[in-house]
């Protein structure tokens, strides 16, 4: 008999037993999932994600916030009914309970569910991987990161962004001092999608969830992109912001959220910084873009071309270094799974992070310390970070600006 697409994510087979749990023969970690119903596109990118490298097995979920659409997601998935669940609540409890329940969860709801979601999990020991932003409120934030404290379990924040082989390359290169101390950082991430009032009639429901500040907390554009842009480029660099000057506003009629940002940064060790977050610049799709300027070159590399890294030695020609060609280091080509010429961007970046918290799960539960599983994986400390990010950001603006220690 030929199965369906979708049931090849919950074929299982054979079972063997690993420290009183079960996984399938093939080594895959049986994974549940919150939110991200069958027609919701962040869930499907993680699902995506979680299988490239063969890795992982959805094998449970609580796909949406009504029992009725959680069971429809979960029959269109190929989900066993039994373990279609009404509720995060009830599926926390039921998995835990199982021999064979799942080992970790996959949390792409909006962001003030982060918290009460994630919390259920690790209370019971189960790893959470989860979308960013960290949670809607700085309570929120603060009451998660004490619940992390207290498992025993991983906690991973999905930016995505750190995944990309020329990321990686970039921040490696930024390490070995190849442009020197750092005195310039620019990071930008335009989108346009925003320019109308998207939100208005209630048919886009990203929009309408994005652009409501008691789902989404209290950044519009700047928690949604702005968080990405910030995290990039302290990832890339190395280097902490200390505080900041914003200028948020919101220029769609009756929106209560921003959709538009300005921020300096004044950065550790004197390195100056401007971000910008803007879903509201017509003629842009994903424009994130970083760059950075030393003493001794500069570094550029822009998400929609994902493949190529600028690297300027002062008074040298610019140098394009092509993902996978002459040039490329082992930290960029240890992420990089094709030959060079073929593109590799958003899922491939993102089953970066998932590979790696497979590799980070298997590390703990072998019985190595959380911090040293993590390695570069973004966790509590990333979330936390962008949460006060947020908050700097809308003091700043509301004071006209002012500076705003992080």
């Amino acid at each position: 008999m030929t199965l369906p697409t979708a049931a090849c994510w919950v074929c299982e087979g054979a079972i063997m037993t690993i420290e009183g749990r079960k996984e399938t023969l093939s080594g895959r970690i049986p994974l549940g999932m919150v939110g991200g119903g069958a027609d919701a596109f962040i869930g499907g990118v993680h699902r995506i994600a979680a299988r490239i490298d063969d890795r992982f097995s959805l094998v449970a979920g609580a796909l949406s916030s009504t029992p009725e659409k959680a069971r429809a997601s979960g029959a269109a998935l190929g989900l066993d009914p039994a373990r279609t669940y009404g509720s995060f609540a009830e599926m926390a409890a039921a998995e835990a309970a199982r021999p064979d329940g799942i080992r970790a969860v996959s949390i792409v709801t909006p962001n003030h569910m982060h918290y009460p979601a994630a919390k259920a999990f690790l209370e019971r020991g189960i790893h959470v991987i989860c979308d960013k932003p960290l949670t809607a409120t700085m309570e929120d934030a603060a009451a998660l990161e004490a619940a992390v404290r207290a498992s025993g379990a991983l906690f991973i924040l999905t930016h995505n962004y750190t995944g990309y082989p020329m990321v990686r390359q970039a921040r490696a290169m930024i390490a070995a001092g190849q442009i020197g101390k750092i005195r310039v950082v620019q990071v930008e991430y335009p989108q346009g999608w925003m320019t109308e009032s998207v939100e208005a009639d209630g048919t886009n429901k990203q929009a309408v969830w994005r652009t409501d500040p008691a789902r989404s907390g209290a950044g519009g554009a700047t928690g949604d992109i702005g968080t990405h842009a910030y995290n990039l480029a302290c990832f890339v660099t190395g280097l902490a912001a200390q505080e900041l000057a914003a200028d948020l506003q919101s220029f769609g009629p009756g929106r209560q959220l921003d959709d538009n940002g300005h921020v300096m940064l004044r950065f550790a060790e004197g390195a100056r910084g401007m971000l910008w977050c803007s879903q509201v610049a017509p003629g842009h799709e994903n424009g994130l873009r970083l760059r950075v300027y030393g003493e001794k070159g500069g570094l550029e590399w822009s998400q929609e071309e994902p493949n190529v890294l600028w690297f300027t030695p002062q008074g040298q020609p610019k140098q394009q270094i092509q993902r996978g060609g002459a040039g490329i280091w082992p930290e960029a080509a240890a992420v990089s799974r094709i030959p060079s010429g073929h593109p590799e961007g958003y899922l491939e970046a993102f089953a970066t992070l998932y590979a790696s918290a497979a590799d980070a799960i298997r590390a703990v539960e072998g019985g190595n310390a959380r911090e040293d599983a993590m390695g570069l994986l973004p966790g509590i400390a990333d979330g936390m970070a962008g949460m006060n990010f947020v908050r700097a950001c809308v003091e700043s603006s509301r004071g006209n600006a002012a500076w705003v220690r992080l």
